[in-house]
């Protein structure tokens, strides 16, 4: 039995992009490894100057849990590496990165669109907030095929501000006329959870992300392999 208004726990769920609505390392771990190649143009020592202010392992193609990139924004990440690329200031670097990552390699955590068509049959209101920017957010998720599926979708440039400020949250609360508390706020990151925790949500983590559940938990009120699980919480 599907859940009703009355009884299901939420009337609206506000997801993370990376590593929550597509697996973290499949996606962004591949595509940074393009990006330290690309920007060193070859160079080996440069590259490892990138790999050390990303914090990412060259030999292991992984970002490392501790990289200051994983939650940041895409100002914050050109900020980082700019560090060892003199020879590009951070705006461009920044440019670089939103138009590269516009066509990241996407692995989704879970078949994405039965997934969501099943929680609009429930009538929930859906919304993606990210730290990525939102040129970058509606590209995946229109390359995914689900950016119809969601009523908000809001990057750290869309003006709410950025997590883990809870104002881009409470910004698609009042977008979607709800009370925050009958919002979840999912994701992989204790920046997510922090901002769902202050806008007064409901916070589900799931660990298709670089944190693990140690990280997330002490912020969560469940934490999730991955959000197919999801609707099995919400009785759906």
């Amino acid at each position: 039995m599907s859940a009703t208004a009355s009884t299901r726990r939420v009337d609206g769920i506000l997801f993370d992009k990376d590593g929550t609505l597509f697996d973290f390392h499949a996606t962004w771990s591949v595509w940074a490894h393009s990006v330290i190649l690309d920007l060193a143009e070859g160079d080996a020592p440069l590259m490892q100057r990138i790999a050390d202010a990303a914090d990412y392992d060259l030999a292991l193609r992984r970002f490392r849990p501790t990289s200051p990139i994983i939650a940041g924004t895409n100002r914050e990440a050109a900020e980082c590496l700019a560090r060892a690329v003199l020879r590009r200031t951070v705006d461009e670097i920044e440019t670089y990165l939103m138009q590269s990552a516009a066509l990241a390699p996407l692995a989704p955590a879970v078949p994405l669109a039965p997934f969501l068509e099943g929680l609009a049959l429930t009538g929930l209101r859906l919304g993606v907030m990210t730290n990525d920017t939102e040129h970058g957010a509606r590209a995946h998720l229109g390359a995914a095929g689900v950016a119809g599926h969601f009523h908000f979708i809001a990057g750290f440039d869309s003006g709410h501000g950025a997590k883990p400020s809870p104002a881009p949250l409470l910004a698609f609360a009042h977008a979607m006329a709800l009370d925050p508390a009958r919002i979840a706020m999912v994701g992989d990151s204790t920046h997510d959870l922090m901002a769902g925790r202050a806008a007064g949500m409901q916070t589900i983590g799931v660990l298709t992300g670089p944190a693990q559940e140690a990280d997330l938990a002490p912020l969560a009120d469940v934490v999730f392999p991955d959000i197919g699980h999801i609707p099995g919480w919400l009785g759906a």
